[in-house]
C-alpha cells in the first residue's frame, strides 16, 4: 500500500529529551566525536536508518534547543547532522529544520558539499518575513522548503487568531514571490498550518472558530486554489496529541486521517507508526471531526467539549 503522505521522520529532533542527553553528550566527546564509534553515535546512525527503513522521504534534523545560549554551535551541530543523513539515510533527503537561518543556510551548503548525487533536500521553515533570506539561495541551492503560515502583522480574524482567510492571504504572497521572483515550482512549496493540541483548543470566547477547524479549513482553500493545487499541505502532528490522558498515537492517527480529507499530503510524523497507511478507531475518528467542524457555533463547540469529556473520563479511568 503506498503511503498517501510525503512523511518527514521527526526523530532526530533536540526537543526529545533521550534523543537531546545523546546529542549532547556526543557533542561533549571533544576532538572525533562525529567519526570515532562510539555508542552516541551510534545511537543517532541507528536513529537515521530505523527510519529510512520506515519510509520516510525526508529525515529531519532540529537542533534549535542547542543555539538558545550558543548559536553557532548549533550551526556546527548541524552540519555534522546533516552529514549524518547524507550518509546513513539510505536515500532519504534531509530536512533542515531551524528558526535560525544560519543553521538553515549552513545545513544547506552541506548537503551539497558532496560529489554523490544526493535528493532535493527540504528547509523547514520560510515565513513570509524572511522569505528575502532564504529563497534567494535556490539560485546556488536546489531546495524545496516549509511556509510557515505566521505574520508579524497583527491579526483581525474572531478571537484575535488569523483567521482562514488571513492564513490563505499569507500562503498566497509566499507563493507568489516563490514562483514568481524565486523560480521555484509550486511542488516545491509545502504550507504549514500549525497543528493545536487538541485538549486545550477550547475557544473562550462566542463565535470564534477552534484552531484545529483553521488549520485544516485553510488546508482546502489552498488546495482549492487552482494556481495552488501542486502545493503540498504539511503539518506537524504529534502536536495535536499534547496533554491528553491516553491513546495519543490513537488521536494522531485519526487527526492525519481527518486532515487528508482535506487535503494534507505531507507531515512530519514517527514515521515508525505508519500514519496514513492504518484505518483509525472511529470513536477517535468522531473526535478529531468534531474540532475539524468547530466553526464557532454553540452547538459545534457543544459537541466537541462532550466528546472530549468523554474521551478524557475513560482514557483516566483505563490509566489507574
Amino acid at each position: 500500500m503506498k503511503n498517501p503522505l510525503i512523511t518527514i521522520g521527526e526523530s532526530i529532533h533536540a526537543s526529545i529529551p533521550k534523543t537531546a542527553a545523546i546529542m549532547k553528550q556526543l557533542a561533549q566527546l571533544g576532538s572525533g566525536a562525529y567519526t570515532k564509534q562510539t555508542e552516541q553515535l551510534n545511537y543517532i546512525k541507528s536513529l537515521i536508518e530505523s527510519q529510512a527503513a520506515d519510509g520516510a522521504n525526508y529525515i529531519a534534523v532540529n537542533l534549535d534547543a542547542f543555539g538558545e545560549d550558543e548559536p553557532q554551535l548549533c550551526v556546527d551541530m548541524m552540519v555534522e547532522y546533516v552529514g549524518f543523513v547524507r550518509k546513513w539515510g539510505n536515500g532519504a533527503a534531509v530536512c533542515i529544520d531551524s528558526s535560525d537561518n544560519d543553521v538553515l543556510k549552513a545545513g544547506l551548503k552541506e548537503w551539497y558539499n558532496t560529489d554523490e548525487k544526493v535528493k532535493k533536500p527540504l528547509i523547514n521553515s520560510v515565513k513570509v518575513y524572511t522569505t528575502d533570506r532564504i529563497l534567494p539561495l535556490k539560485k546556488d541551492y536546489d531546495f524545496a522548503f516549509i511556509g510557515l503560515l505566521v505574520s508579524e502583522e497583527a491579526s483581525v480574524g474572531p478571537g484575535g487568531s488569523h483567521s482562514v482567510d488571513e492564513l490563505y492571504s499569507i500562503a498566497k504572497r509566499i507563493f507568489d514571490e516563490a514562483v514568481g521572483e524565486y523560480g521555484f515550482n509550486p511542488g516545491e512549496i509545502f504550507f504549514d498550518s500549525t497543528v493545536f493540541p487538541l485538549a486545550i483548543d477550547m475557544p473562550m470566547e462566542p463565535n470564534v472558530p477552534g484552531f484545529t477547524y483553521r488549520a485544516f479549513e485553510t488546508i482546502k482553500k489552498i488546495k482549492s486554489d487552482p494556481k495552488m493545487k501542486d502545493v503540498h499541505c504539511s503539518l506537524g502532528v504529534s502536536n495535536c496529541a499534547r496533554d491528553l490522558p491516553g491513546r495519543k498515537i490513537g488521536i494522531c492517527r485519526a487527526y492525519v486521517a481527518k486532515a487528508i480529507e482535506y487535503g494534507l499530503d505531507a507531515a512530519i510524523v514517527n514515521v515508525g507508526h505508519h500514519y496514513g497507511m492504518v484505518e483509525p478507531d472511529a470513536e477517535l475518528l468522531e473526535l478529531v471531526d468534531a474540532y475539524a467542524k468547530m466553526d464557532g457555533s454553540a452547538e459545534r463547540l457543544n459537541i466537541a467539549m462532550e466528546l472530549m469529556g468523554k474521551f478524557c473520563r475513560e482514557n483516566r479511568k483505563s490509566a489507574r
